[in-house]
């Protein structure tokens, strides 16, 4: 292999290890915005996680992802441009997780559908106008981190820390989808067909996810 195809592979590594760690950065942050607001709302604390195990809401590691690949692209960083760029991607991400959470598991974890300027009760105005200050919030204080982020993930250890926890949150999304989707065939009375279904059924039942994803909702 040549030296120069070396050097591409592992500025290609470094990049998804990158693109990694700030996914991760999202989804923490996310699920700690996410029970703050819970305990506001509850008056006590709500399971927000996304995933079966941690402390993760992937839909804002998917949201601060979008915003990371679209301002890399746009470079003007008029403070009007970014919040209404914010809000239009915002929306359309919350809007698109919403729809394939429910085709996919039969679930919504959240139902906009009595407030104002809803679209499909999968997003609203208010909540696009929140997508555009946390765009705001991502320039002015996420974004001069890249350069710090692109420095550590040159570490080898950082790299064989970083690609260990991404192996355990493949693992993590996939049982996760699996439980969810083997629960929306339960609900439809569809019986377990092979040893992998029984497994599902028995590590992780419907009271067992329906205390760890709280807020979701089945879907008639």
């Amino acid at each position: 292999m040549k030296r120069g195809d070396k050097m591409e592979k592992k500025s290609v590594f470094n990049e998804l290890i990158k693109i990694f760690i700030i996914f991760m950065i999202g989804s923490i942050i996310g699920y700690i915005v996410e029970m703050i607001v819970g305990l506001v709302q509850n008056g006590h604390f709500v399971s927000r996680q996304g995933l079966i195990y941690g402390p993760f809401t992937p839909v804002y590691g998917i949201g601060i992802l979008v915003y990371y690949i679209f301002f890399n692209f746009m470079k003007n960083r008029n403070k009007g441009i970014v919040f209404i760029s914010s809000m239009i991607l915002g929306g359309i991400t919350e809007y698109l997780c919403s729809y394939i959470q429910e085709k996919a598991f039969g679930t919504i974890s959240w139902d906009y559908s009595g407030w104002l300027f809803n679209v499909n009760g999968r997003t609203t105005l208010i909540h696009c106008t929140y997508w555009g200050f946390a765009g705001l919030l991502y320039v002015s204080y996420i974004e001069p981190l890249i350069p710090k982020i692109e420095t550590f993930v040159k570490s080898h250890k950082v790299k064989i820390m970083a690609t260990s926890v991404a192996v355990f949150m493949i693992f993590n999304i996939t049982i996760s989808s699996m439980a969810a989707i083997r629960q929306k065939e339960r609900i439809e009375n569809i019986p377990a067909e092979d040893s992998v279904d029984v497994f599902l059924d028995n590590m992780y039942p419907d009271e067992y996810m329906d205390a760890v994803f709280e807020n979701k909702k089945h879907v008639e």
